[in-house]
């Protein structure tokens, strides 16, 4: 296949899947006029041979960190990117936090810690069949202790250190979380949508947050570049 044919090819998968959709022009940031090619149909459109060339260069970095063994968190806690994040995230074994981002999450990272413990202590007395004797007052309270605990921490229950690199999927429903990761020094990737501002972004990919199926098809991509750094130090370590 001609270069030329497998550019247009990749540039169908990214219309297939909704990616080139902005807002409309009234809500746009000017900062994002760089990656926009035009407005249509009431929307701004992304350039995707720029959107391309920075998604490349996100999934450049996260395999670098993943053939040195790097630890991966994926944030995304609108409801449109719920699933799909513990789904995506779960593919290379990374950390996902999908429900709701707390002050301090990783800036108060010791503190955050005992409350992972304190849901793993919970599970374990559960599994030991220790709540079978409580009231049903008392347990009631307990089952909702433990609900409230797995939504808020089951994608990093077993995050033991801070991550090598985090991936979020919406700039403004997130800003806090990024906030915390940039205060760490922690390089950072966002999906950024036509009113967002890319230049709070380390790592910043110009595309649609509000759909679905491109929220997905950015993630997969770099969930991919992922497994392809983890499976390189693999063979290197065998080799060896």
């Amino acid at each position: 296949m001609s270069e030329k044919l497998e550019k247009k090819e990749i540039a169908k998968q990214y219309v297939k899947a909704s990616v080139h959709y902005g807002h409309s022009p009234k809500e746009w940031n000017p900062k994002m006029a760089p990656y926009i090619l035009y407005a249509k149909y009431g929307y701004h459109i992304f350039d995707l041979v720029k959107t391309s060339k920075l998604l490349r260069l996100a999934g450049n970095v996260l395999q670098k960190k993943a053939e040195k063994g790097g630890k991966f968190l994926f944030v995304g806690t609108s409801r449109i990117s719920s699933s799909i994040i513990a789904k995506q995230a779960k593919r290379s074994n990374s950390y996902y936090i999908n429900y709701r981002w707390l002050g301090g999450m990783l800036t108060n990272w010791t503190t955050v810690q005992k409350q992972i413990e304190r849901l793993k202590d919970l599970e374990k007395k559960e599994a030991e069949g220790a709540f079978e004797n409580l009231s049903k007052k008392e347990y009631s309270a307990q089952r909702k202790e433990i609900d409230k605990l797995r939504r808020l921490f089951n994608g990093i229950k077993d995050m033991t250190s801070l991550p090598d690199a985090v991936v979020f999927t919406n700039q403004l429903k997130d800003t806090l979380a990024i906030q915390e990761c940039l205060r760490l020094g922690i390089p950072t990737i966002c999906i950024v949508d036509t009113n967002c501002n890319p230049d709070l972004i380390p790592y910043p990919i110009p595309a649609n947050d509000d759909s679905s199926s491109s929220i997905n098809f950015i993630l997969n991509y770099l969930v991919n570049r992922i497994n392809v750094g983890y499976n390189s130090s693999n063979k290197e370590t065998e080799s060896e």
